[in-house]
């Protein structure tokens, strides 16, 4: 089979079957059964179709893999050794060497898809069949589909060879050089742009790019391209390898206006955020009540995908990746790959202290251990948006499997360790059944205390372990294009009209109005989006365009130990949370280095282009601190 024509094979078993012939002397003109021809293909809608809804494949399991980029950063820990994960965020290994990276940043396989759009776009620019309109709207897909793929090159590596032409088998040259990283920041806007034109009043097919989504990703772009990292000049001052590195085009902006960049970032944001009919309860002048705050921001996450939960949230997901009947998928056990061990679940992706701490208090106030009302019970009082994103010791959780239940009528997470009355009536320990000393699937348990909640189905049907859930992945939302509009505000100066957003994000999950200025502000937007955002792929690239990542990323992981003593004359046989029996006491300690000793390099700035794709292409010049 050609290399030219085996990029059609993989859509000939759905869509294309042909009649076997009798045995005569035609048989010699049969097509192959495992390949279109490229003029069957684009001659025909429903081919065409099928060939551009197969790009979307690239978006692998959206952010659901086991193994999360959350634990790249200061939101969670991977908890299994030997896969490799650590070895990131310990700054010693090749990242373009690890599975989730390879999935949805891996330079090879994004620049597959890069190809995919580039037929596409050459095919249906001038359509070989007569609905025009369906060759617009698929062409449309393809230009913003190439534009992701690049958004995530460009996010990942720096600037990367920009090729919008499909490569033919005997050119003299396949290599290509970096083009500068503004240059790619101007090349994906004018595929938006271009996707967005092609788009508009189109059908809108679940899971599919639209308008609105092509507009949010260009306003993404935007924004990263106004941001410390990619201003040469900041960036310079902050890291030592950016400074010294002989090529910071492919980094950032070497000369021109930030205040521009800020503007054009402002602009494209607004153009989204001004769709108030996408936004989910975001025209509140006060806070919800705590409880409506919490249910709010469940509704958010699930996006439409839990039978428990109304769907009312639906239009805030602009593009999602949508799990459905048809196909098994990882991204259907987000439950089985991150919750408790004692729900015989296998504790993947755990939160850590340092992010249950940037929660606020529930009247706007930061959380401190120093102050002796918060640290004798973290748990009360908070942003409610903690309680639906994060199960901690004594949250109220689904009902435990038959297996389980005797030893825990109350269904609650148990991630200490309590005092408890054997039969006897002496005082012995109980170890909670969440726990790594746990009687169920130790080997399971958190190291941090804590369990994902978010984009967990609370439908007591579905039971983790075993059952299928369809929470969407959001790759593209309202929300963060709110935020994304909030911050080029602030940069530019126009503080009352970033916090009148900022505080309709805020109004819907029941916390007060933020009230600073100048770098106060700054900070407050910072968390907010933070907690917002949470596990949602965002932290990874917002430390790094900050430039904060030497204290974020690169701090040591917290946990909480937790122990519950009884109070004189407290008889219980079988635990549960009480505090009418027990007195708690919380305790924050560091992870053992053992296990994961975090740190950061300047040079994690960028990730490295791997080895084999230097020696493939020998114009690829290598990121700084790699070389």
């Amino acid at each position: 089979m050609s290399t030219k024509k085996s990029i059609y094979s993989y859509i000939i078993a759905c869509i294309f079957t042909q009649s076997l012939i009798s045995c005569n002397d035609d048989f010699v003109s049969t097509q192959p059964l495992e390949e279109v021809p490229k003029e069957v293909t684009w001659s025909d809608p429903a081919l065409a179709e099928a060939f551009v809804f197969e790009i979307y494949n690239g978006l692998g399991q959206g952010g659901f893999d086991e193994e999360m980029q959350s634990s790249l950063t200061d939101e969670s820990m991977f908890t299994h050794p030997g896969r490799g994960i650590n070895t990131i965020t310990e700054s010693r290994s090749n990242s373009a060497d690890q599975g989730m990276i390879k999935d949805s940043y891996g330079y090879g396989p994004l620049y597959g898809r890069i190809r995919a759009c580039n037929i596409a776009i050459e095919n249906l620019t001038e359509p070989m069949f007569s609905d025009n309109s369906r060759a617009n709207n698929l062409l449309g897909q393809a230009y913003f589909l190439r534009a992701y793929y690049y958004q995530q090159l460009l996010r990942f590596y720096g600037a990367v060879p920009l090729i919008d032409r499909v490569y033919e088998l005997g050119e003299d040259d396949y290599t290509a050089a970096r083009n500068s990283y503004e240059e790619c920041v101007d090349f994906i806007v004018s595929d938006c742009d271009r996707a967005a034109e092609l788009l508009t009043g189109g059908s809108r097919g679940q899971g599919r790019a639209t308008d609105v989504a092509a507009m949010a990703l260009k306003a993404r772009v935007l924004l990263y391209a106004a941001s410390d990292l990619h201003d040469i000049s900041t960036a310079s001052g902050k890291a030592t390898t950016i400074a010294g590195y002989a090529e910071p085009q492919f980094l950032g902006y070497t000369s021109g206006s930030r205040t521009e960049r800020w503007q054009k970032a402002k602009d494209a944001a607004f153009e989204v955020v001004r769709m108030t009919n996408l936004g989910y309860e975001m025209s509140l002048t006060a806070p919800v009540t705590a409880e409506e705050g919490t249910q709010n921001y469940i509704v958010l996450s699930l996006g439409g995908g839990s039978k428990a939960v109304a769907a009312d949230a639906v239009s805030e997901i602009l593009l999602g990746r949508y799990f459905i009947d048809l196909k098994d998928e990882a991204g259907n056990y987000v439950g089985r790959n991150n919750g408790p061990n004692g729900y015989h679940n296998w504790a993947g992706n755990t939160p850590i202290q340092n992010l249950v701490d940037d929660y606020e208090m529930a009247d706007g106030t930061r959380f401190s251990w120093q102050n002796s009302a918060h640290s004798s019970n973290p748990y009360q009082n908070r942003d409610p948006r903690l309680y639906a994103t994060i199960l901690y010791d004594g949250a109220d959780w689904k009902p435990r499997t038959a297996d389980v239940a005797g030893r825990d009528p109350a269904d609650q997470i148990q991630t200490g360790r309590y005092q408890i009355n054997n039969a006897a009536g002496a005082v012995i320990t109980h170890q909670g059944l969440d726990t790594r000393n746990s009687p169920i699937e130790d080997w399971n348990g958190s190291y941090t205390g804590y369990y994902f909640r978010k984009f967990t189905d609370p439908d007591p049907a579905v039971v983790d372990q075993n059952t299928r859930q369809y929470i969407p992945w959001p790759v593209l939302k309202y929300t963060e294009a709110v935020l994304n509009y909030v911050e080029a505000c602030i940069e530019l100066g126009e503080e009352a009209e970033a916090k009148n957003w900022l505080n309709k994000i805020r109004f819907r999950v029941g916390m007060p109005a933020i009230t600073e200025s100048g770098e106060q502000l700054r900070t407050r937007y910072r968390n907010e989006r933070r907690v917002e955002l949470a596990f949602e792929e965002h932290r990874f690239f917002d430390t790094r365009r900050w430039m904060i990542a030497p204290q974020t990323t690169g701090s040591k992981i917290r946990l909480i130990n937790v122990v519950g003593t009884l109070k004189p004359g407290a008889q219980v046989r079988t635990y549960q949370y009480n505090t009418a029996n027990y007195n708690y006491t919380y305790t924050p300690v560091e992870l053992e280095p053992g296990i994961e000793n975090r740190q950061w390099n300047d040079k994690m700035y960028f990730m490295p282009f791997h080895r084999d794709e230097i020696n493939r292409n020998t114009k690829l010049d290598q990121n700084p601190g790699y070389e």
